[in-house]
């Protein structure tokens, strides 16, 4: 029999996979590979479809369409305890009657490991996820951040080959989930298996994420790592859903290895190479902090987009946001706070970095271009 080394242990593909609920289509032909030992995350707003994705590799349900493989081997009609799988489920479904000890050797006792071995791995268990001195508690005496770890270990005692997570730090606080998803990050690497993990928070993935798929309506839109799906999104949806941008209309006037170079109004911007090089028109995306303000002409390895007025400015802390007009649309530009910051009814110039904006196809989005969070 074939065996899988320890180093591509954990390669999950998922190939056309469909399912449909009482005749609306829940997931459209979703295909995704996810590289064994790397953290990939599946990333969408809600109802795009991830966490009945992550459920089909769990075994949990039962495509209609396509098929679910681990290690090149087809899982699609195979029960999800004999698919080597962990799973972390949202409210961490611990066991409220056995202690954090028991609930992390609970899998170990169902495959009767011996009780030499399965002490051994329970050690292990609460010395990687840092519950150390918390093995008698029972959850009710936990935080969420300590049930958190307790459903980790759990998971990871069997040696899993794929971790499965589905939104596990949905029901902390923002800077626990930051502490903690940091954490799951750690714990993954350490105990060398592959994860896959659903949210829909954009900071949550780009902390955790080696890449990323960002699903909607059912289907994977783009998949890559965090810096390309930012950088170089491939339809308006990625573009919007992944932290603010400004899009400018745009037409495509020629294109190189250097880059593709549109015309907006009466100026000419060279975007990313490549970018959607086969359309003619096209939304120029600009992200606020892309964004360059100047009194006068476009600084050196600029070009000049428009020029416009400043109509607010807000200090933010780590960054002044300042919102302005152009003949076009309103834009918005995150500024370093201790710079030079224009003031409000000052006509600027607006330019960006040569090669450094994206191109994306223009369609309708789901909701309005100008200012996305």
């Amino acid at each position: 029999m074939t065996t899988v080394s320890d180093t591509s242990r954990g390669r999950v593909v998922a190939s056309g996979v469909g399912l449909d609920y009482d005749g609306a289509v829940a997931l459209d032909d979703a295909s995704v590979e996810v590289r064994a030992g790397e953290f990939f995350t599946l990333l969408g707003p809600s109802g795009s479809g991830k966490t009945t994705l992550l459920r089909i590799m769990a075994g949990l349900l039962e495509p209609q369409r396509g098929h679910i493989a681990i290690d090149d081997a087809d899982v699609t009609h195979v029960p999800t305890q004999k698919r080597d799988i962990g799973f972390v489920f949202q409210n961490y479904a611990l066991f409220p009657h056995l202690t954090v000890a028991e609930n992390i050797e609970f899998g170990l006792k169902i495959r009767k490991v011996k009780a030499q071995a399965r002490a051994a791995r329970l050690s292990e268990m609460i010395e990687l996820v840092a519950l150390g001195g918390l093995g008698d508690r029972y959850p009710a005496q936990l935080s969420g951040g300590q049930q958190q770890r307790v459903a980790l270990g759990r998971a990871l005692a069997q040696r899993p080959r794929v971790l499965l997570l589905d939104e596990p730090l949905g029901a902390l606080d923002r800077a626990l989930r930051q502490d903690l998803g940091g954490e799951i990050r750690r714990i993954q690497k350490e105990a060398n298996t592959t994860a896959v993990y659903v949210t829909h928070d954009q900071d949550e993935a780009f902390i955790l994420s080696d890449r990323m798929g960002v699903m909607r309506d059912g289907r994977i839109s783009q998949i890559g790592t965090p810096e390309e799906l930012y950088r170089a999104p491939n339809d308006l949806f990625v573009a919007t859903f992944l932290g603010k941008t400004n899009l400018f209309p745009a037409e495509i006037s020629s294109a190189s290895r250097e880059g593709t170079v549109v015309r907006i109004g009466d100026a000419l911007v060279t975007a990313r190479p490549g970018s959607q090089a086969g359309s003619a028109s096209v939304y120029c995306s600009v992200r606020p902090e892309q964004l360059v303000i100047s009194a006068g002409t476009a600084p050196e390895g600029h070009d000049a987009i428009t020029t416009a007025v400043v109509t607010d400015s807000r200090f933010l802390g780590q960054r002044q946001s300042v919102k302005l007009t152009t003949e076009f649309m309103e834009c918005s530009a995150d500024l370093d706070p201790y710079g030079r910051i224009p003031a409000v009814g000052d006509r600027v110039t607006l330019s960006v970095r040569i090669g450094e904006s994206a191109l994306v196809p223009r369609e309708s989005p789901d909701r309005s271009t100008q200012f996305h969070n």
